[in-house]
């Protein structure tokens, strides 16, 4: 081994640019600088990544660390200012923003760009729903986050028997489940306004959404309940087969007639109505309700019994309803007339015989495009609706037999 050798291996001493291995030791010494600039902007990066990171939950934090009073004060006017801005410029940079501070009165932005509305607005539609002359008011209205709502009704009973103490004892009957599958069907509304109307500040543009959709949407909901056909759309309980009540069997509302085609029979009107109070079980009286329209109620509160009483009693007080013969009326407008064969009177106890299912969201989405220069506001909500119980609800029918 040459003494240049031995140098360079001991690192006593740097060799020239034409010593043996100098080309080598040049390379590993440029391979390391290499290395540690990389391994510096490494470093550099990753404290930029966690410098980002801090920021981001200062943002995320900062809303929970105000004043609770004043974040209480700020948080509806902020959404109701950021969802106001969406409805009328389409500037859903604000929604965007309170969605990721994660504030308890966020909005929701699905894959089509369309907005839960806030929780102030859906309750303002709700309300007005609550106050139209719909089986609404009176049915059983469940909410639920599936496609279905699957009511369990045992309509039958296990049997009894009477045994002696040393005799067999009989076999009973076994009780009978039935499952109603109620479908949720999608409901929408599409309001439009000019975008001059929606620049114009003083505009409640809130106030007029929910009102255009309340309208909408308590109509088409009315009817469905009623004489829906339970295509793409609620089953109205007029929709389900009608038999008389003395061969009433379950599937079937059972009905019974006036005893005059088209009318009340002429010489003892109010028997029918009388018929039909008590073709209806005393379980079910208890929260029982005529349901029939303006035409049909204009009719039935001129009857009066043997002893010259009216039948039709209007409510002591504001917004109490109207009785007939004790029992709560609802002024259905979609209830059919009187006339030839027509069901024209419900009475019932809706809350068990009517089940209402719907989801709690209601969607709006923005559109400047389709209509211009007007902007569209298509609206969807999620309902359904059917019969739940054939033994709660009897009809009154206008026909001989």
């Amino acid at each position: 081994m040459t003494t240049t050798e031995t140098r360079v291996r001991t690192g006593q001493d740097m060799p020239g640019e034409g010593a043996p291995g100098a080309a080598e030791l040049k390379s590993a010494v440029t391979g390391f600088l290499q290395d540690f600039r990389g391994f510096r902007a490494e470093i550099l990066t990753r404290l930029q990544q966690q410098d980002e990171r801090l920021t981001m939950l200062d943002r995320k934090t900062a809303p929970s660390a105000r004043h609770a009073l004043s974040a209480a004060a700020e948080g509806p006017d902020l959404h109701q200012k950021a969802f106001d801005a969406y409805l009328r410029r389409g500037d859903d940079d604000a929604l965007r923003g309170l969605a990721l501070e994660g504030k308890a009165l966020s909005t929701a932005v699905n894959a089509e760009g369309g907005f839960l509305v806030d929780p102030q607005t859906a309750e303002t539609i709700q309300g007005v729903l609550r106050t139209t002359a719909s089986l609404r008011r009176i049915a059983s209205v469940v909410n639920v986050m599936a496609t279905s709502y699957d009511v369990l009704i045992d309509h039958s009973d296990i049997g009894s028997g009477w045994g002696t103490e040393a005799g067999p004892v009989t076999e009973t009957a076994t009780p009978l489940i039935e499952r109603i599958s109620i479908r949720l069907h999608e409901l929408s509304a599409m309001p439009k306004a000019s975008q001059r109307l929606l620049d114009d500040s003083a505009f409640d543009i809130e106030s007029w959404l929910a009102d255009r959709i309340a309208s909408k949407f308590a109509r088409a909901e009315a009817a469905a309940f009623i004489n829906g056909d339970g295509v793409d759309k609620p089953k109205g309980f007029l929709a389900h087969p009608k038999v008389d009540e003395a061969v009433w069997t379950w599937g079937n509302l059972g009905y019974v007639p006036t005893g005059a085609a088209g009318d009340f029979h002429a010489t003892n009107p109010a028997d029918a109505i009388v018929d039909l109070v008590y073709s209806l079980g005393a379980d079910y009286r208890t929260n029982a309700t005529f349901v029939m329209n303006s035409k049909t109620a204009g009719a039935v509160r001129k009857m009066k019994d043997a002893d010259g009483r009216f039948l039709w009693s209007d409510g002591l007080a504001a917004g109490e309803p109207a009785r007939l013969m004790g029992y709560a009326v609802l002024i259905a407008e979609d209830m059919p007339d009187i006339a030839n064969n027509a069901y024209a009177i419900a009475f019932g106890d809706f809350r068990a015989g009517y089940t209402i299912a719907e989801r709690p969201d209601l969607r709006v989405l923005r559109d400047p495009f389709s209509a211009k220069p007007h902007v569209l506001f298509y609206a969807t909500k999620r309902v359904g609706g059917d019969v739940s119980d054939f033994a709660a609800i009897k009809l009154l029918k206008f026909a001989t037999s």
